[in-house]
């Protein structure tokens, strides 16, 4: 029985570490905290996982709040502009794009603790503790395999940053993140739920996604702002009634339409806001450790995407399947480097098409061919599914998402075969 150690338990290291050990490995997970802790300290982040993402929590088992969390159907995209003599903005396109299959959202409170507890009652070794490089360092010895499922702290020091995968060297977006309950429905699709994309351009955007919280079904309202810009309105960290307070305001101006759902919200429990920043990177997936030995970064250790895209749980998700199948393909050959960098590579595949979907998103203001796409999926529906459907799938922008032309000749072709709205 092969021994593997992950230090980090979220949703790459703990779908991992169950995956190997459904496959009968031997495997250890530390954890900085416990699954008490976890499901009741502050929320850790927003996700929505597209249909690939989520077949890969299933395919093991993994998918417990499957009847309970609210199916996610579509991905609606509203495009505002300023309202006139300085008033409210107002929808300069308003659109909803139908999914393939189902979505949903998990708070990784719920879903990371409950992940937790079910690793030590399959009879997993867990270890309650903040893994350190000398950590790693004095047990890597012990493992056939070490990976590092961290994108924070020290280990993340592990693996140089990536200059030519890396297009930015400083944070993107300022993110704002509420959980709340009482937000009513879209009057113009009541009846189906869908992850929302707000984007005002220049100043940021505003994501709104029902979820399935620690106290239930609820929503959570997400501003990505352009750091320094009118809705980087964060930045000291108010307490959750005024961190609410704020995004409310900045909903009243800026996405109207979404506020006039939210008059009745309020925050689904005290630890329920989150605001920070990062920034997005590329990394060499092999870290050395300083008596020599090598380990393997998963996900955001080695990936790191800003939200914009929601794309973060979904690639985490993604690299997960990739190194578990590589892992079990390999046998009982060693883990070497090359093994490691070809284990990555398969990962990298479909993450490089995540990375550059997220980073051209990332832009503070769109090319004119990404807002004439955007204006386009309005009169077309075919092309409103096609783009939400890239959420679950980024590799099909490259074909008609990134440049003048091909967007041109997408449009073109949509009005050749005289489709309508």
């Amino acid at each position: 029985m092969r021994r593997i150690l992950i230090a980090g338990a979220g949703q790459s290291g703990l779908q991992l570490a169950l995956g190997l050990q459904f496959h009968g490995y031997d495997v250890t997970l530390m954890s900085n905290r416990t699954s008490e802790e976890i499901r009741s300290g502050r929320v850790m982040s927003t996700q929505c996982m597209f249909p690939t993402a989520l077949g890969h929590e299933h395919a093991l088992g993994l998918g417990f709040w499957a009847a309970a969390a609210p199916r996610i159907e579509g991905v609606g995209v509203s495009v505002a502009e300023p309202g006139p003599a300085g008033g409210p903005h107002r929808r300069a396109a308003d659109w909803l794009g139908r999914l393939g299959g189902c979505a949903q959202s998990v708070d990784q409170r719920l879903k990371m603790s409950g992940w937790l507890d079910t690793f030590a009652e399959r009879g997993g070794r867990l270890a309650v503790h903040a893994a350190a490089v000398s950590d790693l360092d004095a047990l890597a010895a012990h493992y056939d395999l070490v990976l590092v499922a961290t994108g924070k702290g020290e280990l993340a020091e592990l693996f140089d940053r990536d200059p030519a995968g890396s297009s930015y060297a400083v944070p993107q977006r300022a993110l704002a993140v509420a959980y709340v309950h009482g937000l009513g429905p879209r009057p113009e699709h009541p009846d189906t739920e869908a992850v929302r994309c707000n984007f005002v351009p220049g100043a940021g955007e505003l994501f709104v996604l029902p979820t399935l919280t620690v106290s239930g079904r609820a929503d959570v309202l997400f501003w990505e702002a352009v750091p320094d810009g009118p809705l980087d309105a964060f930045q000291d960290q108010p307490g959750p009634g005024e961190h609410l307070a704020r995004t409310l305001e900045l909903m009243e101006h800026y996405v109207p339409w979404e506020y006039a759902r939210a008059t009745r919200v309020e925050l689904t429990d005290a630890q329920a806001t989150l605001a920070g920043r990062y920034t997005p990177a590329v990394r060499d997936p092999v870290g050395r450790l300083p008596s020599g030995g090598l380990v393997l970064g998963v996900a955001d250790a080695v990936v790191a995407d800003d939200p914009v895209t929601g794309q973060g749980a979904n690639s985490a998700a993604k690299c997960a399947a990739a190194y578990l199948a590589a892992i079990v393909r390999h046998g009982e050959r060693p883990f070497d480097e090359a093994w490691m960098r070809a284990a990555f590579a398969g990962h990298w595949v479909s993450a490089r098409h995540t990375t550059a979907w997220t980073n051209a998103m990332l832009a503070p203001r769109q090319p004119a061919h990404v807002r004439e796409l955007l204006d386009a999926a309005g009169r077309h529906q075919s092309l409103a599914d096609r783009i939400a459907g890239g959420y679950d799938d980024p590799e099909d922008f490259a074909d008609y998402f990134y440049d003048a032309q091909d967007a041109a000749a997408c449009v073109a072709a949509l009005g050749e075969a005289g489709e309508g709205g």
